[in-house]
């Protein structure tokens, strides 16, 4: 998924059904790490990941480089998955 060029519509995290416009959102807001997003967004919290999402993996990789696309300031650069373990 190129994320730069996404809707702000385009779902990214399936479990809980949050998209592009309300990550952006907060990372402008300042939450510029997938624990601070997920407590913002509730985005990677479900755990359902590989089931619901359509590429078959979990969005914390989504999340993380959305951080970095809309943030200056991004702390994290890796991609491990945040709610099923893998």
């Amino acid at each position: 998924m190129d994320w730069k060029k996404a809707i702000d519509n385009e779902i990214v995290c399936y479990c809980q059904n949050v998209n592009k416009g309300i990550i952006v959102s907060a990372v402008k807001s300042g939450t510029i790490t997938l624990a601070l997003v997920k407590d913002a967004t509730s985005a990677c919290t479900g755990g359902n990941c590989k089931e619901l999402n359509p590429s078959d993996k979990c969005c914390s990789g989504d999340i993380l480089e959305l951080i970095k696309i809309y943030s200056d300031d991004s702390k994290e650069s890796e991609s491990s998955c945040c709610c099923c373990n893998s």
